[in-house]
């Protein structure tokens, strides 16, 4: 089987091929925009592999939440991708990507939505998946639910942007992977079981998982906060 993945919520751009259990990683070039090369690094991807668009099973994109921007890339690549392949595409969230980078049974995925807020979801591992426990949310570091059992790991980029939100996981005693990040070779492992389960949607029904409409302050709001208009 092969899937094709994307992964571009954060500054950190990736794409993968999962050949049959073997996953092949390239990584956009740093400090240039993803619509410029998340692309050419596919075609490299797949060239370097020998395979072609229509050889694909499946395309694996990552949905969300993220940067805007980012968000937009992978899917509007994706399904383009997806209707050239005549494949399913299979979504897959970011913080479901980072609980299973962790490994851990019991994860709290925590990514920097920037603005002052973080994405949070609460994750358990239930076979080759991880289940989310009630839903994704977006707050401030002082407002994110922490679990109250133990047994659970923080991880995400969302801990080392807000030095309040360490501070709580530490007073929780939380064990925290603040070096963790959305990455397309985890996106197509989670994928790839979906896959061969036949699971999938229409490349017209893919839609970024922006969990907030708001995307910038107003004028008003920078205002008040001491900022600049």
């Amino acid at each position: 089987m092969l899937i094709l993945a994307l992964e571009t919520s954060t500054d950190f751009g990736s794409c993968a091929l999962w050949r049959d259990g073997t996953v092949s990683e390239r990584t956009c070039p740093a400090g240039k925009p993803h619509s410029e090369t998340l692309l050419p690094l596919v075609r490299e991807l797949l060239a370097e592999a020998g395979v072609t668009v229509g050889q694909l099973d499946g395309v694996a994109f990552g949905v969300g939440p993220g940067a805007f921007t980012g968000l937009r890339v992978a899917c509007g690549a994706a399904q383009g991708l997806a209707v050239a392949a005549d494949v399913p595409l299979l979504p897959v969230t970011s913080l479901e990507n980072l609980a299973a980078q962790s490994g851990a049974d019991r994860v709290l995925a925590l990514l920097d939505a920037r603005m002052g807020e973080v994405y949070s979801g609460a994750y358990v591992r239930v076979g080759d998946a991880y289940v989310l426990q009630g839903e994704i949310r977006v707050s401030a570091p002082e407002a994110v639910a922490l679990p109250e059992a133990s047994g659970w790991l923080a991880c995400g980029n969302g801990i080392a942007a807000y030095p309040a939100l360490l501070e709580r996981l530490n007073a929780a005693s939380i064990p925290v992977r603040a070096d963790l990040l959305p990455t397309a070779a985890a996106v197509a492992a989670l994928a790839a079981p979906r896959a061969l389960r036949g699971e999938g949607i229409d490349a017209a029904l893919a839609a970024p998982l922006y969990i907030r409409d708001k995307v910038a302050k107003t004028v008003a709001e920078r205002l008040s906060e001491g900022g600049r208009a």
